[in-house]
């Protein structure tokens, strides 16, 4: 029989304001790119100078770099062009893997790029949170030098209670962080302002050419320098990673209304202040400020410290979620906490995982110059894998003809390398750490994909078809039916599901209605209700049933089935039994993949989250059958 579809009756909640999502992007996606001006000018002129007095032609440079970082990287790429790749609301490598895929297909050299962009996106994730702190509290230590003993301890603990705000949700966060960066952005904006005049000079760094100059006159040596200045846009992948958060048009408005006019005008001052007085290269930002307001100012930069870390954290939870239904990592535990806008969730473990990252992180390099040298790869690399991938997107799925979508990728493409490059120069002092643990997760995920389909393929190789079955087991007379409803979840909608089979072998019994219910996820970061289930009869007592989630959709199975009722579905959750397969696995001393791996997938397979809990299942009505599976 043809499948039929269900309808939809769900109702859509109310969505939060333009402005109030723009208001809250501004505290939760820009946090991070918003602190930058602290350091970025400062370590751009003392890896410029290396201690000697700071020349014009270098300052003109530099914040010329700056600001056209700033310009192309940011604005160009992520806000005009990468922010138009919307997976149905969604962003992040993970979303501009899926398009891809859409266009080409299941291609390993897909999979393998939207892995490393991932891996080396939770590489940033933990260093970003532990640099931003650590700095901050640090700047205590202007005020009172003897301070110095608690800065480790007073960064733990700030760090522990920003973790554990998380459970509040995007949206509660947003609502406290918003106004308070809009104030450091007006802040920051404000001071720029009142020292432009300083030196009016500065406004020849808006050309490109005082940073292209200064690239070419120094030659290898611009290297270091470049990998100084590449941290003004160092949040930039937040962009697009947080879009599903807050919508690409708030995301927008905050950065063309708000955001981009005050870095401009901070980097801008900073400058007019070194051309007027070169000793202030050695801390740009803070001597902005008059003596007085330096306490309040370093008060103030340590709570916008603090905050650009929620961009991070943010984003990597997305980024987690899409992975696991995307069948990267194993199941977790999500948590959706706004009503208004599905993209904002929280997942308990990736939390965990990240605060003992970062815990880790302070007490082994223990200062914020320390933690910089190990900044930056892991967020060009990542860069430049968004960058490939979007290629892939608007050549082969969009359709833009080559010559179109290299003029407007390539020269992105070379920056990147090039600011790749510059920072690779920090490998050995610490830039080896991103990298390792982007290799870590590299591994896992992919142990993980393939793990699954060698479980698959061994599953398909010693399943029974589901249509042989049902004719077998027709008028015979040593299976007792009994009245009432069995949901049987399996991957595969063609065989017989393992949970079925045990429960004939050992129970004799079949009940009068079974359905064979498979749980696929599509691409698409979210499925209409009036596409989530499609059913088909096969026999009085037997009907397929199709449910269908996007990646970023909570995967509630008795709410799906219960939108199958108008297709003929009898189903009442507390009469229904839910019949589950659960494996175990054993070791093969010759299996299809290395010892190590296959030890690594089995402990994945023991973390993964509960089965009936993921699903929605209720507890009391789930019934789960073993089977064991030699890998």
């Amino acid at each position: 029989m043809s499948p039929v579809h269900a309808g939809s009756d769900g109702r859509i909640a109310r969505p939060a304001s333009t402005a109030a999502l723009a208001l809250g992007s501004v505290g939760v996606v820009y946090g991070d790119i918003g602190t930058s001006p602290l350091y970025a000018l400062r370590e751009g002129l003392a890896a410029a100078t290396r201690g000697s007095p700071a020349q014009a032609g270098d300052v003109l440079g530099i914040v010329s770099l700056l600001l056209w970082l700033l310009i192309l990287i940011a604005t160009f790429k992520y806000v005009v062009l990468i922010l138009r790749a919307d997976n149905r609301g969604e962003g992040g490598t993970l979303s501009l893997l899926a398009l891809g895929q859409r266009a080409l297909g299941q291609k390993r050299a897909l999979l393998i790029l939207g892995v490393v962009g991932t891996s080396l996106f939770f590489g940033d994730a933990i260093i970003t949170p532990a640099i931003s702190v650590l700095s901050a509290v640090e700047g205590v230590t202007l005020i009172v030098p003897s301070f110095g003993p608690y800065v480790i301890p007073v960064t733990i603990g700030i760090l522990i209670c920003l973790f554990a705000a998380q459970r509040r949700g995007t949206e509660g966060i947003s609502r406290l962080f918003g106004p308070i960066m809009l104030a450091w952005f007006a802040l920051m904006a404000l001071m720029g302002l009142r020292h432009i005049a300083d030196d009016p000079h500065i406004f020849a760094a808006f050309s490109p050419v005082p940073g292209i100059q200064f690239l070419f006159t120094h030659g290898a040596s611009a290297l270091p320098v470049l990998g100084s200045v590449f941290l003004a846009i160092t949040g930039a992948e937040a962009l697009y990673a947080d879009m599903g958060h807050f919508g690409r048009k708030p995301i927008r408005i905050a950065w063309i209304v708000v955001v981009f006019p005050s870095l401009a005008l901070s980097y801008l001052g900073q400058g007019a202040l070194v051309l007027a007085d070169p000793s202030a290269a050695r801390d740009p930002f803070f001597l902005m400020a008059p003596e007085w307001a330096l306490p309040a100012l370093v008060a103030f930069a340590t709570v916008a410290t603090v905050i650009a870390s929620q961009a991070v954290i943010t984003g990597a939870f997305s980024v987690a979620h899409q992975a696991v239904q995307l069948g990267l990592l194993p199941r977790m535990e999500v948590h959706h906490t706004s009503e208004t806008q599905l993209g904002q969730i929280y997942i308990p473990r990736m939390n965990a995982i990240l605060l003992l990252c970062v815990v880790v992180l302070v007490l082994a390099f223990g200062s914020s110059t320390n933690l910089a040298t190990a900044y930056g790869i892991a967020v060009t690399g990542e860069m430049l894998v968004t960058t490939i991938l979007a290629f892939v997107v608007y050549r082969y799925l969009w359709k833009w003809s080559v010559p179109l979508a290299l003029a407007m990728l390539a020269p992105l493409a070379v920056i990147e390398v090039g600011l790749f490059a510059a920072n690779m120069t920090k490998f050995l002092e610490g830039g080896y750490l991103p990298i390792s643990v982007a290799a870590l997760l590299i591994i896992v995920m992919l142990t993980w994909v393939r793990g699954n389909r060698i479980v698959q393929a061994k599953s398909r190789a010693e399943s029974v078809p589901l249509s042989t079955l049902i004719s077998s087991i027709e008028g015979s007379d040593n299976l007792r039916y009994v009245k009432g409803t069995a949901m049987f979840l399996t991957a595969e909608p063609i065989v017989a599901p393992p949970a079925l089979l045990h429960n004939l072998k050992h129970n004799q019994v079949l009940h009068e209605r079974n359905y064979i219910v498979t749980v696929t996820t599509s691409n698409a970061p979210h499925v209409a209700p009036a596409d989530m289930v499609m059913t088909e009869a096969l026999t009085d007592g037997f009907t397929r049933v199709f449910v269908t989630f996007g990646y970023m959709d909570d995967p509630n199975v008795p709410r799906a089935l219960i939108m199958a009722r108008k297709l003929g579905v009898k189903f009442e959750i507390m009469t229904t039994s839910f019949f589950i397969n659960r494996r175990s696995f054993k070791i093969a001393e010759n299996g299809a993949m290395p010892g190590w791996q296959q030890r690594l997938y089995t402990a994945m397979t023991k973390t993964a989250s509960n089965a009936p809990a993921y699903y929605h299942l209720p507890p009391n009505r789930v019934i789960e059958l073993g089977q064991q599976i030699v890998i």
